[in-house]
């Protein structure tokens, strides 16, 4: 149980990283995206999304781009 545990800290360790450089880049596609596409609520999420890849939350920040993301038929 204990090396269960201390796997389990060591992956959640290891995945924040990966999910805080993934929010930029889904930023970047949308950004671009948006530029041929008009689409208010699509920009709204990205911004949101953002705005917690700033603050930290980085879980929280790739739901809403990758909500943008559907809205404008981008592939993540």
């Amino acid at each position: 149980m204990r090396h269960l545990i201390i796997a389990a800290i060591l992956a959640f360790g290891f995945a924040t990283p990966v999910l805080a450089a993934h929010c930029p880049k889904d930023g970047q596609l949308i950004g671009k995206a948006l530029e041929s596409q008009n689409n208010a609520e699509a920009k709204a999420l990205m911004e949101q999304g953002m705005a917690l890849h700033s603050a930290g939350k980085h879980k929280e920040s790739i739901e809403a781009l990758h909500q943008a993301m559907k809205l404008l038929n981008i592939e993540h």
